[in-house]
């Protein structure tokens, strides 16, 4: 077992060979496959694993080869997004008032939050169609390729101190009222209400090997493409366009763009600086 192994894992830095054999690896047993993630972050994850269990390349190679429990540990690692309610206000007041009014005239409002984590942008999302009068004709659905963080999702509590800082966030998105108008707290804990919960389903999705498995007004993907290549982004956009519904909205984090040309005759921007597109029928 890890605990078992004695080693100095901080003097060890991994070679692009490593890695290359590392996602091979991988994707022979399990069948993920991660040759399109970028390898700076890669190679980031994996050393911090290595660093954390205090494990040498080889024997991280063991246990993947022979212990499957290990391996969920080490997806969690490699797949975990950082993610808060309401992050970047300024994202929040651009769909409240420049897609809203547009989702507002459809009788059904699917939203997919796509790499929704722990789910905080997923109920962010609830929570904004519930403040705009849309919570009874709106579903959202979180995925992920993480069960871990899919199973703290379906639960929707959170520790006071994060929603503190949430909280932060929510009165810079001026939505109005307080965040905690949607929470029941519990000693140090806060959970959402169960009014935001019946309009969420959270399911594991994998973006780069899973097709459409429904039609969508909204689909939500922030902060995720960063760690992908050139490539799969394009892959992924492809998905999303083929999941969007005619003139559907597409919502990109603030350092992620379209830069493809095939995708900026898909896809035109509805609010530039916060990357919220619109889907262009062909």
């Amino acid at each position: 077992m890890a605990g078992a192994l004695t080693m100095d894992a901080s003097s060890e830095i991994l070679s692009a060979e490593q890695i290359t054999e590392l996602i091979n690896l991988v994707k022979k047993i399990y069948g993920f496959d991660f040759s399109d993630y970028t390898k700076a972050s890669l190679k980031r994850r994996i050393s911090r694993i290595m660093l954390i269990k205090k494990m040498r390349f080889y024997d991280l190679k063991h246990l993947l080869v022979n212990d499957h429990h290990f391996f969920q540990d080490f997806l969690e690692e490699i797949t975990v997004n950082v993610t808060e309610m309401f992050r970047d206000p300024s994202f929040y007041k651009a769909l409240n008032s420049q897609v809203l009014p547009y989702l507002s005239t459809y009788q059904q409002i699917k939203i997919w939050s796509a790499g929704c984590s722990t789910g905080e942008e997923a109920y962010s999302l609830a929570i904004l169609m519930g403040k705009a009068g849309l919570k009874n004709k709106s579903f959202i659905y979180g995925t992920d390729i993480n069960t871990v963080v899919l199973k703290e999702a379906r639960k929707g509590t959170y520790s006071l101190r994060n929603i503190k800082s949430y909280a932060e966030n929510y009165n810079l998105s001026d939505i109005g009222g307080a965040l905690t108008d949607h929470f029941s707290t519990v000693n140090d804990t806060a959970s959402i209400h169960n009014s935001l919960k019946a309009n969420t389903l959270f399911s594991v999705h994998n973006l780069i090997s899973d097709t459409v498995f429904n039609e969508f007004q909204l689909i939500s993907c922030r902060n995720v493409f960063i760690y992908f290549e050139t490539q799969l982004q394009e892959k992924i956009l492809n998905l999303f366009y083929n999941s969007l519904c005619p003139h559907g909205f597409l919502c990109l984090g603030s350092k992620e763009t379209i830069r493809s040309d095939v995708f900026k005759m898909k896809f035109k921007p509805v609010n530039q600086k916060e990357n919220i597109y619109q889907k262009i029928e062909s």
